[in-house]
């Protein structure tokens, strides 16, 4: 852990996890965006400034983070009651995805997945954490509101892609983790433009200025514009995320993405409380 790294303060009715500093979302409120490879390389590069780094997949429907780290067969350990994350790339993942078959889908009414999402939060041994990353899943409903309502959410980042239709559900993410009284920490602008691997030519295929529009309309930062580049797609593919592999320039992308999200972590109000919260992970 580092020692630099300040636990802030969460949403009024929610106490702070005790041994998790903070806890970023990284929402859109669509899919196809590139949220969960957004996080787990986000999580990785957070964890390459010496942070000690969870991240928890919480899309029940779709879970894609064991495929995104290579890891399709794993099945988490269980250890007084609770579940003993992977430890893979400097961060620790847990996804549900790791407790069911690869073809299995989850047919489930909301009730039953917030009870899994409980568990896979707060059932966990985390140990000590400065962030916990969470991939949510997309969309605004009722898993959502759970998530939001029981979990000390310390922030959420939003990602998009520039073209309207992106942005329309995009949109409705922000206002209602703005109504629900979470702080948004600001815009990931993901397939940016597309990089041509041999000539090197940069071409905005999905429009651009999308992630600016978001920015302009709520006064967010934009925290990084990441290229739709084929070296991210094969590395995803492959298990091996991108931001692992220091000396590729792309990972350098989202090295300034975790520099980004900790400057804007470091605005927020500070818990300097004494004694943390009623809510404990193991």
């Amino acid at each position: 852990m580092r020692n630099d790294i300040i636990a802030h303060k969460v949403k009024a009715g929610l106490s702070r996890i005790a041994n998790i500093k903070n806890i970023i979302a990284v929402t859109s409120g669509k899919g196809g965006v590139g949220k969960s490879t957004t996080a787990i390389n986000l999580a990785i590069a957070m964890s390459k400034t010496g942070a000690a780094v969870g991240l928890l997949d919480a899309d029940i429907y779709g879970p894609s983070v064991p495929m995104l780290v290579g890891e399709r067969g794993f099945k988490p350990d269980v250890a007084d009651t609770c579940f003993v994350p992977l430890e893979k790339y400097g961060i620790k993942i847990l996804s549900f995805g790791f407790l069911i078959g690869e073809k299995q889908p989850a047919i489930w009414r909301g009730a039953i997945v917030n009870k899994a999402l409980d568990q896979l939060m707060f059932d966990t041994k985390w140990g000590e954490l400065d962030y916990l990353v969470i991939d949510m899943p997309p969309g605004t409903g009722d898993i959502h509101l759970t998530m939001c309502q029981k979990m000390p959410i310390t922030g959420v980042v939003s990602v998009t892609t520039p073209q309207d239709i992106a942005l329309l559900d995009v949109t409705k993410s922000v206002e209602m983790y703005k109504k629900l009284g979470i702080t948004c920490l600001g815009v990931i602008e993901n397939m940016s433009t597309h990089i041509c691997s041999i000539c090197g030519h940069v071409e905005a295929i999905f429009g651009d200025n999308g992630g600016d529009k978001l920015s302009a309309t709520y006064n967010l930062p934009i925290l990084a514009k990441l290229p739709l580049n084929i070296n991210i797609r094969q590395s995803s593919d492959n298990g091996i995320p991108i931001a692992f592999d220091e000396a590729n320039p792309t990972a350098k992308l989202y090295a300034g993405l975790a520099s980004a999200v900790e400057t804007e972590l470091a605005k927020l109000p500070k818990d300097y409380s004494a004694k943390i919260g009623k809510v404990s992970a193991v």
